[in-house]
Order: structure tokens, then sequence, then C-alpha cells
């Protein structure tokens, strides 16, 4: 079945019917779910649906556009939350050059201590990285060498996802591939190997063709594994169960 790597579902896009829908996830063939905490207000959130329901597993951390609001104080009551039975990784944690909310600074300082906490923990790291390539490359070499971590949404070069490759890393394939001016992250799906690919949604952002622009959900990446079976020359059914495989060893569920 489909395992999406990371989703929202805590958004409020999905206030007006997240009970059906995500009731309707194994009718669909959605397995897993594992849902990504973006903000210190999210955790909260995330902790209940993965209690709500047997599928959903998720992921707390503090992304680039919001790590204004950690201190000292946040940071312990992560450390906490981090040792709940269905918490399968730090996330979603990196930097984010293109909205530029943090100072570069600041958003390197928490990134390097979300990944130092990781470590401690002995948790997998799902790594949001916008217009910040050289750095995020840089921080990851120094503090994350020999982690499990996922390269979210990848939007770089085939050059540096072979890279993060070498580096034991996972590659996060989402609704993008599907685009047609997609023609950089194809390319990349093309150059590595299906053991370093993994499906995601990042829901309710980044629906892939035919509902671009719409509300994106778990159920569509039966488009975006279509994408990756005609990019790779092989079955989507083949593409849905090696990502599967892929993810449910690299969260160690």
């Amino acid at each position: 079945m489909i395992f999406d790597t990371h989703a929202h579902y805590d958004d409020s896009q999905f206030d007006t019917d997240r009970e059906e829908l995500l009731a309707s996830m194994p009718e669909h063939g959605i397995g897993t779910i594992v849902n990504a905490s973006a903000a210190v207000d999210s955790w909260q959130r995330v902790l209940e649906l993965t209690e709500k329901y047997p599928f959903m597993y998720g992921m707390i951390g503090v992304h680039p556009d919001e790590v204004g609001m950690l201190d000292e104080e946040k940071f312990a009551e992560m450390e906490e939350l981090l040792k709940r039975d269905k918490i399968a990784a730090v996330g979603e944690i990196g930097l984010d050059y293109y909205w530029d909310n943090e100072s570069h600074d600041v958003q390197k300082l928490w990134f390097i201590r979300q990944l130092e906490l990781a470590r401690k923990i002995g948790l997998p790291v799902n790594i949001h990285s916008r217009e910040a390539a050289a750095d995020t490359m840089d921080i990851l070499k120094q503090y994350g060498q020999g982690m499990k971590a996922i390269i979210h949404c990848y939007s770089y070069s085939k050059e540096m996802a072979e890279e993060y490759v070498r580096m034991g890393y996972l590659i996060g394939i989402g609704g993008v591939v599907t685009f047609k001016n997609a023609r950089k992250l194809k390319e990349v799906v093309q150059a590595i190997p299906m053991t370093h690919i993994v499906l995601e949604t990042d829901c309710p952002y980044l629906a892939p063709e035919p509902n671009r622009g719409k509300r994106n959900s778990s159920v569509n990446l039966h488009d975006v594994a279509a994408a990756i079976a005609e990019l790779k020359g092989i079955s989507t059914e083949e593409v849905i169960r090696v990502t599967e495989e892929n993810a449910r060893r690299f969260y160690g569920l």
C-alpha cells in the first residue's frame, strides 16, 4: 500500500472534512501516513492525529520559517514529545531562504540543535530546504553524517541528489514530478536508484496533475507513483511496493 512520508493533516484546510477523508484512506490504497509538524503550536494536533488513526504516525519539529517561536523551554518540551510511541522522526526541520521569515543565522542555529537532538534520541530527520542548497549540504555534512534523513520536496540538481544518496539519505518525491515544467526533478528521479526514493504529498500543498492548484491529499499519490514509474520504466505497483519498503525501513515501522 502507499506510504505518504510527509503530510500536514493538522492544517486548517482539512477542518471541514478531515475525519471523512482520513477514514477513506484504506479504501484508496493508502496504508501509512506520517504527519509533519511545522510550528510549536502544531505539536498537539499532530499527537492527537496519531492517537486517533492507527495508520498515522507523527514528526515533532519546527520548520525554518517558524524557529523564532523556539526557546529553551519549548526545546525541552520537544525532546519529551519525541519520546512518544508514535512519533517516528524529527521534522520538518532545515533552512528556507525563499521566504526569509527568520534570519539565516537563527535558522542555522535551530537546524543544528534539532539535528543534534535527533541524534541524541536516535530518530531520523525530515529535511526542508528551499533556496538554501549549499548551506543545507554543509550543515548535513558536518552534523548529519550517519543519520537517517529524507530530503523532503527535493528541488535541487541531479548531482546534489546523487551526493545525498551517497550519504545514505532518501529523496522525497511528490506532486511536482508530474508538472510539465519539472524537467530538473524528472532528471533526478531517472538518475537515483529506487532504493532511495520515497513518496510524499506535503498536503494540502503541491497537488499533482491533473489536480494541480487544488487541495492535495494522500489519495493523489497514485498519480505521483505513476509518473515515477514512467520515468523509471517500471510498473506503478513496483514503485508503490519499493517506496513503501524504503519508508518502513527509514521510520523503523
